[in-house]
């Protein structure tokens, strides 16, 4: 399934029903009075948070979403029936703009969530409502109330505890394997995870976080180089971060300046992700040049900046618990008791 994180539509409320001009006409009645019905309400469109949903593939192809219109009064004091609300199923993390002024409108963050993002019209009312003492037989109803309609912009972003950051190649696809029954593509060039990839990482029977392993990122990201800000909007939902470095035996780069690169593209797309708690790792441990030399020159310069960098393999599993303790006390505050 392809992963679509963005789209824009037009939203269109259902518009109300007129209100009726009728008079009775029943037999040995004479001068019956008024009896035009109210129109119907016109239909609601409702965005509802769905977690079984992880792309807007469904709204990319959909120009409109328009939702039915109240029906016309009638006589004999009918009144017309309501439009159905339209209910839009959506990904939980969706968030919805006003296209025209790039105003965030609604934000739907929690599983079944429900917003109403355009209200329908109200229906005119009929002529049984301005019957008066002075004017008995009324000819005149209300138009029914035109629904709300506005053009909107549509951006996903992945809801996720803690967000998994390094260059490609680091081993991060790898990792989230390890920890979680999440299943990226695996292979030996760049930008193999060309899309998000949310796992469940479960430490003990009650203890578990969302991990989001974002596609590789490069210098020049937050201005669009490589995969870009596309993938970068959704690290601003974690609430911590777990960044891996390691050595690249296809490219001659220093693991330390590959971290801080990459920190400087975070402070540079938003200065609050760069704050974020953050831990860091050096993966690929079952390599005997990552642990008896590139680890220990790395963890030298790291303790400068008084960063304790962890050393962990997710071929082997060395030093991948203690890692998952260390953010799950992160994102929610606690120990694990099962710890």
């Amino acid at each position: 399934m392809r992963f679509v994180d963005s789209c824009e539509l037009k939203i269109a409320a259902g518009n109300g029903g007129n209100g009726c001009v009728a008079f009775r006409r029943e037999r040995y009645i004479p001068h019956g009075g008024p009896a035009g019905g109210d129109g119907g309400k016109g239909g609601d469109v409702v965005f509802e948070a769905d977690p079984g949903m992880g792309t807007l593939l469904d709204l990319v192809y959909h120009h409109t979403l328009r939702a039915e219109d109240g029906e016309h009064g009638r006589g004999k004091d009918q009144y017309g029936r309501g439009g159905p609300d339209f209910v839009v199923r959506v990904p939980v993390g969706t968030q919805v703009f006003d296209a025209a002024t790039n105003e965030l409108k609604f934000d739907l963050t929690v599983p079944g969530q429900r917003e109403v993002v355009a209200r329908g019209g109200k229906g005119g009312r009929g002529n049984i409502h301005f019957a008066s003492s002075f004017d008995r037989a009324p000819r005149r109803a209300e138009q029914g109330e035109v629904g709300q309609e506005w053009s909107a912009r549509l951006e996903l972003k992945v809801m996720a505890d803690v967000g998994l950051l390094g260059f490609p190649n680091v081993g991060k696809s790898t990792f989230i394997r390890a920890v979680s029954k999440a299943r990226p593509k695996v292979a030996d060039y760049p930008f193999t995870t060309l899309t998000p990839q949310l796992g469940v990482v479960q430490i003990g029977k009650e203890a578990s976080f969302v991990l989001a392993d974002m596609p590789g990122l490069i210098p020049g990201a937050s201005d669009g180089a490589g995969l870009g800000i596309r993938f970068l909007k959704h690290v601003e939902r974690t609430r911590a971060l777990l960044h891996l470095i390691t050595l690249d035996a296809g490219e001659d780069r220093d693991p330390y300046k590959d971290y801080l690169a990459l920190t400087k593209e975070l402070q540079k797309f938003d200065p609050e992700l760069a704050k974020r708690p953050t831990l860091v790792a050096m993966s690929k441990a079952d390599i005997s040049e990552v642990k008896d030399g590139a680890y220990k020159k790395a963890k030298a310069q790291f303790k400068k900046k008084k960063i304790d960098l962890r050393l962990v393999s997710a071929a082997t599993g060395e030093g991948v618990r203690e890692l998952l303790i260390d953010l799950f006390r992160l994102v929610k505050g606690q120990v694990p008791e099962e710890y």
